[in-house]
């Protein structure tokens, strides 16, 4: 076997004239250098477009590209990188086979950088490869680029979920949008309005806005009004958790109610007995402990109106659990409850499913709910606790189409 060959194998490259390998000192030790080419069938291309182009100029002159540590002997490819003049792109550096445009590592050791990106924390994937934070996500920009690139990611949109999640402190807000059918993250832009989300409807098009069937969605009727305005003929289905948090908020305010009453009157026995009930009421039944169910039954004795909001809350959960035209005939049970419940909270709650009913009796028929998209908001808080916050929308945005839109590569290698 011919050496240029295994050190084609070796170094993780195609399309590559090996023409020598050496060891040089370098500030971090020895490093290996493999002096490279692209072979006549890859040479003189746009870095961009790939094209064929005439030359330009020499550029720089040699420059090196980063290449997956032999051993524990880190590896760079070095050749010249002269630049030619594209047709379309005008002057650009030529395109080298081993790496992407504008990169100074390889594409072997980016694939595995996104790869360990995806599965680990990027603490160890730096220490792991010897890279800065800032290189990684430079790394996972231009991977994605390049995925995204060659799928149609929007293709193929029947039943799409849609919700927003805050990344940093200040009122930053993503908009995310999820494929029900394959659970994937499709799109995602900074910003949480109508005109983020006419964005996604530009992208999408005309002809496949009106392939949509179903979208998913919280209350918020900036999402609606959009939709109804781009999808019309899509069903609109309210988010279950959504509504039920509703209830979950009403019922806090009933007790916190309750608790500030009895502080007032210097009730501080009975107003701290009330405070430890947080838990106890806010949890589901199937979730709560022992002590949890002794408390709520405790509640059920000596407080009615808690214990009454508390039912309430359930009742309210349960109507999604029933579904179709059973959890109809529960809602608007429900509905005639809380209206006469003299508790404000559920008054006034009631008054704001009215105000939604149609949506909600969608998702009673159709069964849909915004679970894909809240969890993808729980991956993307936790891709941000894993790099302690992003700098940016754009970098927290790769880093979520990499891991939830499908985009990881293989590491090198494998298939």
């Amino acid at each position: 076997m011919r050496a240029a060959r295994v050190w084609r194998v070796l170094l993780g490259v195609q399309h590559t004239v090996v023409e020598g390998v050496e060891f040089e000192m370098s500030p971090e030790g020895e490093v290996l250098i493999a002096r490279v080419r692209p072979t006549r069938s890859r040479a003189a291309r746009c870095g961009r477009c790939g094209r064929r182009a005439p030359g330009y100029d020499q550029g720089e002159g040699q420059r090196r590209w980063r290449g997956l540590d032999l051993g524990t002997t880190r590896v760079f490819l070095q050749a010249p990188a002269p630049r030619v003049s594209c047709a379309v792109h005008g002057v650009t550096v030529v395109a080298v086979p081993w790496a992407r445009h504008g990169s100074r590592f390889t594409a072997a050791f980016e694939d595995t950088a996104a790869w360990l990106a995806c599965h680990t924390a990027l603490s160890v994937l730096a220490e792991l490869l010897r890279v800065t934070w800032r290189s990684v996500a430079g790394i996972v920009v231009r991977v994605v680029a390049e995925a995204a690139g060659r799928r149609d990611r929007l293709g193929g949109l029947r039943r799409i979920g849609i919700d927003e999640i805050s990344y940093r402190k200040g009122q930053r807000y993503l908009l995310c949008v999820v494929d029900h059918d394959t659970g994937r993250l499709v799109w995602a832009a900074k910003g949480r309005n109508a005109t983020t989300l006419r964005g996604f409807f530009d992208l999408l098009g005309q002809q496949r806005s009106a392939q949509l069937t179903h979208v998913s969605a919280d209350g918020a009727e900036w999402i609606h009004d959009v939709v109804g305005e781009r999808a019309p003929q899509a069903v609109l289905c309210l988010d279950a958790f959504h509504i039920v948090t509703w209830a979950t908020a009403a019922l806090d305010a009933v007790r916190r109610g309750m608790w500030n009453q009895l502080r007032a009157a210097g009730n501080k026995d009975q107003a701290n007995t009330l405070k430890a009930t947080r838990w106890a009421l806010l949890k589901n039944p199937a979730n709560q402990t022992a002590d949890q169910r002794s408390t709520v039954a405790s509640i059920a004795t000596t407080n009615k109106p808690l214990y009454r909001a508390y039912l309430l809350k359930e009742q309210l959960r349960m109507v999604f659990q029933t579904k179709g035209e059973p959890g109809h005939r529960l809602l608007a049970g429900w509905l005639a409850w809380a209206q006469r419940s003299r508790l404000p909270e559920f008054v006034k709650l009631a008054k704001t499913i009215k105000k939604y009913l149609a949506l909600i009796h969608n998702t009673l028929d159709h069964g849909l709910s915004n679970a894909l998209s809240e969890a993808t908001n729980t991956h993307l808080r936790l891709l941000t606790r894993r790099a302690y916050g992003y700098h940016s929308a754009d970098a927290l945005i790769a880093m979520a189409t990499l891991t939830r839109g499908g985009l990881c590569p293989p590491l090198p290698g494998r298939s």
